[in-house]
């Protein structure tokens, strides 16, 4: 068996008595007092994640922009420097490679930010279509730790605690500044649905900094628990869940960061084929008539009994006190108020449709 990788951060989570559990092949923290505690804090205040897992892949040169255009969904085509954009790497048959963000630093010089669970596979990907591309691709995940500050306070801690002036940074920009003299990047972005903030530095940075903020007993450090309860209460995906190698854009509802209209990329013919002729399934909001709570691979039925498709992600929501989910189902079923059953172990409990969105986002504008 492959040992787990650790990020830079892996003692201190250890001695902060955090539950640890394999994540993206990474021996990550699930939870430190607990998934409601720091989900509530998030949403109220400021938590701290550690995201050192996610990889980090450069692309620059005289055809980075061009190269970045042909493997991305987005279009970074006039993208002024300084902007975040998120979208997909796809397959052929338009099924997601992974979704990412794309950091444009300056004139064909672009920063890919992408999943743990997918970074050897991201970046085999990456490099097997650069031919015909006068480009330099630099794997960097070795070299970043990454911190998530999530919530409604991040600004003015970091702002006041770490001494980083961030309020000028608009939702999904970023700038490259110094923390201690060590150089950094910033950017007001996310996967919780509040105003936050992610911060890239070298590993001794990613510590100095992750030590100041708890210092400040303001900032209540995260696990990946509540950051999946958090990015689902706002409709956010999860690449595994609600997006695969066999699940599109358009079947996710994502059609709007898939730019159909932009010159040939990678899946655009299967994509516009989607667009213009429709989707068999669809991704949908489901909300449980019942306090059972629906998980991942419970079946979806009809009136009649039929299953008609599956959960993708499901919880009791904390911050709507709820039982929903994210389903991928029949079309002909993903209306809002269409009413449906799921099966959870041998019951099955009355459902309805809903809008994806259970609970409203914060973001700064």
């Amino acid at each position: 068996m492959e040992s787990l990788k650790q990020t830079c951060l892996h003692s201190r989570h250890v001695a902060l008595g955090a539950q640890m559990s394999p994540f993206g092949g990474f021996d990550m923290p699930i939870q430190y007092k607990g998934i409601v505690e720091e989900h509530n804090a998030v949403r109220n205040h400021c938590g701290v994640f550690d995201v050192s897992h996610m990889g980090e892949v450069e692309v620059k040169g005289a055809d980075a922009e061009r190269f970045v255009n042909h493997i991305f969904t987005n279009d970074v085509r006039g993208a002024e420097n300084g902007k975040c954009l998120y979208g997909m790497m796809l397959h052929p048959t338009g099924g997601v490679v992974d979704d990412l963000l794309v950091y444009k630093r300056g004139d064909n010089d672009f920063f890919l930010v992408i999943n743990a669970a997918n970074i050897d596979k991201d970046v085999d990907w990456i490099m097997s279509h650069r031919d015909g591309f006068d480009v330099e691709i630099n794997h960097l995940s070795d070299f970043y730790g990454e911190l998530a500050i999530q919530g409604p306070e991040a600004e003015k801690i970091i702002t006041e605690k770490l001494g980083i002036e961030c309020a000028e940074l608009s939702f999904y920009t970023f700038k490259e500044t110094q923390y201690e003299g060590n150089d950094i990047i910033i950017s007001r972005t996310g996967y919780t649905g509040e105003d936050g903030f992610e911060i890239y530095a070298s590993h001794e940075v990613t510590c100095k900094i992750w030590d100041k903020l708890l210092e400040t007993g303001l900032v209540e450090p995260c696990g990946l628990g509540c950051r999946d309860t958090l990015r689902f209460e706002v409709g956010l995906p999860l690449y595994g869940d609600e997006l695969t190698d066999e699940i599109t854009p358009i079947e996710a509802g994502l059609g709007i960061f898939v730019k159909a209209e932009k010159p040939e990329f990678i899946g655009k013919e299967a994509i516009i084929k989607q667009k213009e002729e429709g989707v068999s399934r669809k991704l949908v909001g489901i909300e449980l008539l019942d306090r059972a709570i629906p998980r991942h691979g419970y079946e979806v039925l009809n009136d009649a009994d039929e299953v008609i498709g599956a959960i993708t992600t499901g919880y009791r929501g904390i911050s709507v006190d709820k039982s929903i989910a994210m389903a991928l189902i029949d079309s002909r079923y993903s209306a809002v108020d269409t009413p449906l059953k799921v099966r959870i172990r041998r019951k099955v409990f009355p459902a309805i449709v809903v809008k994806k969105k259970f609970y409203k986002k914060s973001y700064k504008k």
